[in-house]
């Protein structure tokens, strides 16, 4: 099962979240031929996202995305306010390399589009520093929103778990500075291999176990993309019979790929004429 489940300390100094996914994830990722060291931090990049989401209070979509030209060209993992995760990355086959060689010469940055209206969208830089992906959110977090945190993610294979721990304004907590300090020195002994190996009651008793601590009901989390036949018969559509005609006239059908997932969408010659007839389009005079 995938899930997001969150916890608080009862002194209100600090709260967390852990992410469990494995649901989905060789379908989201196993069409494109990925290496290894891409694959694993495409991993650990949709395990991150919905920690990002935990306390998203609005309807929209957090963006994770890197633009580069040196070795990874793009990155960009994404989660909605449902919890429904997808990722995508164009690398060469063959790449490996540690997380600063993976993005090197390029920007990651991190995108929160509201559906609202009246709620501008808003984008901050993600450092591309330290040695991870979760290093690299923790200075987002301490630089950008001024909220110290500590982050852990885990990819091995299929399975990908998360783990996030923020300090909550001490104004409003029953401890101080020290409590929080305490709790990130217990966090920070946390092991990848341990989130892969153990649930969250597990590692609550190991990091905190003279700590009060509750535990939220676990929410969904989906790990799947949002194309379909639907939408992409609406592309073709929007790019007009004569068009779509010249393509079949040229390679015999039209095939469109997903640049999320990597699933083909097909169309013939006659699902194409269809398709353009029940939107009540005008018959096309090509022959083929």
């Amino acid at each position: 099962m995938n899930r997001l489940t969150g916890f608080v300390f009862e002194n209100k100094v600090a709260h967390g979240a852990f992410v469990e996914l494995s649901e989905g994830v060789g379908e989201m990722l196993g069409r494109r031929a990925y290496s290894g060291d891409v694959r694993k931090l495409l991993g650990e990049a949709m395990a991150a996202m919905p920690l990002l989401a935990t306390h998203l209070g609005y309807e929209g979509r957090i963006n994770l995305q890197f633009q580069g030209e040196d070795a990874v060209k793009m990155l960009v993992a994404q989660v909605d306010h449902h919890l429904e995760v997808r990722a995508m990355a164009k690398a060469p086959e063959d790449l490996q390399g540690s997380f600063t060689g993976l993005l090197r010469g390029g920007v990651l940055a991190l995108m929160l589009e509201p559906n609202a209206e009246h709620r501008e969208s808003t984008q901050a830089s993600v450092p591309i520093e330290g040695t991870s992906l979760a290093q690299a959110l923790e200075a987002y977090f301490t630089q950008s929103e001024q909220l110290p945190t500590l982050i852990r993610l885990a990819a091995d294979g299929d399975r990908l778990r998360g783990f996030l721990l923020q300090r909550m304004p001490l104004e409003d907590a029953r401890g101080g500075e020290e409590d929080w300090e305490h709790v990130s020195i217990l966090a920070a002994t946390l092991k990848p291999e341990e989130m892969l190996q153990a649930d969250l009651a597990t590692l609550l008793g190991r990091l905190f176990a003279e700590e009060e601590v509750r535990v939220f009901e676990p929410r969904p989390v989906t790990v799947a993309c949002r194309c379909s036949r639907a939408g992409i018969s609406r592309l073709l559509l929007s790019l007009g019979r004569e068009e779509c005609d010249s393509i079949l006239a040229e390679q015999g059908r039209i095939a469109v790929t997903c640049e999320f997932c990597g699933k083909e969408y097909a169309f013939t010659q006659f699902e194409t004429a269809e398709l353009f007839a029940a939107a009540g389009a005008v018959p096309s005079t090509t022959r083929h």
